[in-house]
């Protein structure tokens, strides 16, 4: 796999929902094709960047084979949602990039890190988001570090809407239509099932 790591840039795969569509299930550790699904993601991921955090509230020690474990910040409520483990992505690392995408998207496009923080530096743009097959994948951004604070304040405030955060801190979107099957979540039972047709073609 070819290394494009975009210097200065870490990667956060979320990793620490509750997945109530899959009964409750560590969603990252289900198994795609014999191996956890944060280990596609993190595969994907990792050649893209410096360095890799892991977000996850449970199963630290397993996760921790694939990055640095972040849990949620305690000063929040229990499963506040996955901007609380970004926040604690942007206070982890010193460069000025974090680029995040969830542990149920094994199939990232390998070029997500470069097309984001690209597109975002061209438009002068503190948070970019990916967008494929006319829906946004608000969890797929790459986002400045000097967000962290404002980002704090915004969870402080009781809000944990991705989309408006995003809008109010002036992020743009970013096509990813000639690589929409990068970003297929799964997100039940028979998502899962459907990824293990299609592992062959898009490892």
């Amino acid at each position: 796999m070819a290394d494009i790591s975009f210097e200065g840039a870490a990667g956060l795969i979320l990793a620490g929902g509750r997945a109530a569509r899959m009964r409750a299930a560590d969603k990252g550790l289900l198994m795609l094709a014999g191996r956890p699904l944060v280990a596609h993601a993190a595969r994907r991921l990792a050649p893209q960047v410096q360095s890799l955090f892991i977000s996850a509230n449970r199963n630290a020690g397993r996760y921790a084979q694939y990055g640095q474990v972040l849990p949620d910040d305690p000063a929040f409520e229990a499963w506040p949602g996955p901007l609380a483990g970004v926040a604690a992505g942007l206070s982890a690392w010193s460069g000025p990039w974090l680029v995040v995408a969830p542990c149920d998207t094994p199939f990232l496009p390998l070029d997500l890190a470069v097309r984001l923080i690209g597109a975002a530096q061209a438009q002068g743009a503190p948070l970019a988001v990916a967008c494929a097959g006319g829906r946004r994948h608000s969890v797929c951004m790459a986002l400045r570090t000097s967000l962290a604070d404002d980002l704090r304040d915004y969870l402080r405030g009781g809000d944990r809407k991705v989309d408006l955060w995003q809008a109010r801190v002036g992020g743009v979107e970013v096509g990813f239509d000639d690589a929409a099957q990068g970003f297929l979540n799964i997100n039940t039972p028979e998502d899962l099932s459907a990824a293990e047709q299609g592992v062959n073609s898009q490892q």
